[in-house]
């Protein structure tokens, strides 16, 4: 363990803390996996905690069987290390995992599993973050939150929940439709999650309900044989925001048609602007708006409360289901263990809008946060490094001097 030392701290429990001398990372996904990869470029160590057994825990352990990545291969590449080059172009879930496994092990980086941080705070008489876990007590100068903005499932609170007789599960619990063959299933969501997993309960012979509680934007994957999110950042360099999203309503349009009489109905802000303010993705269309025209996804309006054996809907519907879907989406879980920091909001996320959201103060970095995907988590994961880079050379050079200092006066005594 070259990177921390190990002391006794004196007080409650005669606690351990260890010493970390390069930055403390919290998460192994895919932004502290670039963090600590873009890290070790520098010369810099780190330590990464992570709270499950296993990298990536979020794509290994809560995402259903068919998720193939949304977009190209090229946006979703990790700092330092691109996909293999017989990758397909949207990767599927299992082969970015593999992807993941290989960059952890090409970067020789070890997190320490099963450590769930319990709570963080600065310390400001002794000039480091001290983060503790079930076990340990970790202390350093540096402090990465790398648990990104999908750390937990967000389940609403609907009337109702504890009647309901059939299955209620969220889609981090879904891995397959093949257990909802023949069911009547009533997906809460229309996201890319919500559609994904109705087209899925389609392919297993269920019948799928989708519940479309607000405006959406569904643009096809693929224009012109092109992937849609390409040809969107191509004409950012060179055309306004508003005008690109114009550009890519005319065409949508014209590829899917018009979806305001299919119950998805469009937001007047365009997708780009959207995604931007308020970070809601579009749903990229991969086949669920094909099976909504043909009435095989039913759309359904808001849910007012569920029934022993279904539920009523807002507009005073009430229908039969055996189970439900909540494709309701994450949450960031910061609040509930970093403390005395008015960096993040309430909601988990840096008050600094984008681009500035990545550095807070007293050594405080964000990966993973600027809700632009793994194409902001590589720029965080640059910037960081980079910046701890310089203060890392800094604090070396200066201990070079100091020890150079000691042989001097060595000598002369």
């Amino acid at each position: 363990m070259d990177y921390y030392k190990e002391h006794e701290k004196q007080g409650f429990n005669q606690a351990k803390f260890v010493k970390v001398l390069g930055p403390i990372i919290i998460g192994a996904g895919p932004s502290g996996l670039a963090v600590a990869a873009c890290l070790s470029q520098q010369g810099v160590p780190s330590l990464i905690l992570e709270k499950n057994d296993c990298i990536a825990s979020l794509w290994q352990q809560k995402t259903y069987d068919r998720l193939k990545l949304h977009l190209p291969k090229q946006f979703c590449e990790l700092p330092l290390l691109g996909f293999p080059g017989d990758f397909p172009k949207y990767p599927t879930k299992g082969q970015f995992i593999s992807y993941l496994e290989s960059y952890a092990s090409h970067f020789r980086i070890h997190p320490k599993f099963n450590q769930a941080v319990k709570t963080t705070e600065f310390d400001h008489i002794k000039g480091v973050w001290r983060v503790q876990t079930e076990e340990l007590e970790y202390h350093s100068r540096w402090l990465i939150v790398a648990t990104g903005e999908n750390a937990e499932p967000v389940k609403p609170d609907i009337a109702g929940y504890e009647k309901f007789r059939g299955t209620i599960l969220h889609t981090s619990e879904y891995k397959s439709g093949s257990k909802f063959k023949n069911q009547r299933v009533l997906v809460i969501g229309c996201g890319n999650s919500g559609m994904e997993v109705s087209l899925d309960l389609c392919r297993h012979n269920a019948i799928p309900h989708m519940v479309v509680r607000n405006t959406v934007h569904v643009l096809p994957r693929e224009m012109f044989g092109m992937s849609t999110f390409g040809i969107a950042m191509a004409l950012l360099k060179w055309l306004p925001l508003r005008l690109v999203d114009k550009f890519l309503l005319l065409v949508a349009n014209f590829i899917l048609g018009n979806t305001d009489h299919l119950g998805l109905k469009r937001p007047k802000t365009g997708p780009i602007e959207l995604k931007n303010i308020t970070g809601k993705t579009p749903v990229l269309d991969v086949g669920a708006l094909s099976q909504i025209k043909s009435g095989k996804i039913k759309v359904m309006e808001g849910v007012k409360e569920v029934t022993r054996n279904g539920v009523k809907f807002m507009n005073g519907q009430e229908k039969k289901f055996d189970s439900i879907i909540l494709a309701t989406g994450y949450k960031s879980n910061v609040p509930t263990w970093l403390k005395g920091c008015d960096f993040f909001t309430k909601d988990g996320m840096p008050a600094p809008p984008f681009p500035d959201g990545w550095k807070g103060e007293n050594g405080l970095y964000t990966v993973g946060f600027t809700r632009r995907g793994l194409l902001g988590t590589a720029s965080d994961a640059v910037k960081t490094a980079r910046d701890i880079g310089d203060q890392w050379k800094t604090i070396m050079e200066n201990n070079k001097s100091c020890d150079s200092h000691v042989i001097i006066l060595g000598r002369s005594w």
